[in-house]
């Protein structure tokens, strides 16, 4: 058993509450590597932003455990490195059984999501609440979902949205003891989250998708006042990557993402933690194609990675900046 406060970890709880009250987000940035990792921790420090590094089930199997253990052990020394200690958790995303949530607690994760969300209701509440138990015994803090996003997200796939009831909230959170909850309003996972026959063009001829609904988020808020929400499938899909990434030999067709102002006024919400995967991974792959178009020539890996960190720092310094108005907020 490894506790996450040897690791120099925080859990979300302080965080979040500092978020509500701020009226801001905390980035939620999913990384499988060093490079995603160094991104993440520069962008932060250099906004001093708190962050969640989340690691997906995919991941964790990607990285290996105990490197992705000792890699958010170091994120925690690299910021200090970097002039700031930053608060940062190490998060489960989408953990989907009990066992998984017990090792990754045992493994020095500092936060854990169950996502009972593809059972019924009932059952959802008992895997829940077993993790639950569990966690609190470490002071590890836990996120629920109820509702389905569609889309694919690694190991994480559905075909339909189910919008999150207001009417069930109240009585999952008095079963299950969750310290925070992902809820459905018209995100998605992945790049591909609408169809252009569900959007509409702007002015600019550009496929502006459906909005969130927010009024779903505001029952909900009525209903638990002053808990934790979290939305997950935020990526917004900059159309200036998908253009380089198309330009340079790729084939990503018909993606659209969830505009920014809509995620900002979430963040300005009940909505504390926001999930941001596929803009990260836009980032990357579209450095590294036009490295690899540009400098047929180039092998050394530092010379593709690298930029492709910097393009990926660039991004989460804007979202933190921009989009979660989390910087300066640690």
């Amino acid at each position: 058993m490894v506790s996450y406060k040897e690791l120099g970890l925080v859990n979300s709880r302080d965080i979040f509450k500092k978020a509500f009250e701020g009226k801001y987000a905390i980035p939620a940035f999913n990384f499988n590597n060093m490079e995603q990792m160094q991104a993440i921790i520069q962008a932060c420090v250099e906004k001093k932003s708190p962050v969640i590094l989340q690691v997906s089930s995919g991941a964790r199997k990607y990285a290996n455990q105990t490197l992705l253990r000792y890699m958010a052990q170091g994120a925690v020394e690299y910021a200090k490195e970097l002039g700031y200690n930053i608060p940062v958790v190490l998060h489960l995303d989408h953990g989907d059984t009990f066992e998984l949530c017990k090792s990754c607690i045992e493994m020095g994760f500092s936060s854990v999501m169950i996502d009972g969300s593809h059972h019924p209701y009932e059952k959802n509440i008992e895997l829940t609440r077993q993790v639950v138990e569990y966690a609190h015994k470490y002071d590890v803090t836990v996120e629920g979902e109820l509702g389905v996003l569609a889309g694919i997200e690694d190991e994480v796939v559905a075909e339909h949205h189910t919008y999150t009831e207001p009417d069930q909230v109240e009585d999952f959170l008095s079963k299950t003891g969750v310290d925070s909850l992902a809820i459905s309003i018209g995100t998605s996972h992945g790049a591909n989250k609408f169809k252009p026959e569900q959007c509409t063009r702007n002015a600019e001829g550009i496929l502006v998708p459906p909005p969130l609904r927010f009024d779903i988020l505001e029952e909900i808020e009525k209903r638990i006042p002053g808990f934790p929400i979290v939305l997950h499938g935020a990526s917004s899909v900059p159309q200036d990557l998908v253009a380089i990434i198309n330009k340079y030999g790729g084939a990503l067709k018909d993606a659209i993402g969830i505009p920014e102002e809509q995620l900002r006024k979430a963040a300005s919400s009940a909505v504390c933690k926001i999930n941001i995967d596929s803009d990260g991974r836009l980032a990357m792959t579209a450095a590294v194609r036009e490295i690899f178009a540009t400098q047929p020539a180039e092998f050394d890996p530092r010379k593709y990675l690298g930029p492709a960190r910097e393009s990926l720092k660039k991004l989460y310094m804007h979202k933190v900046e921009n989009v979660l108005g989390s910087a300066g907020k640690a």
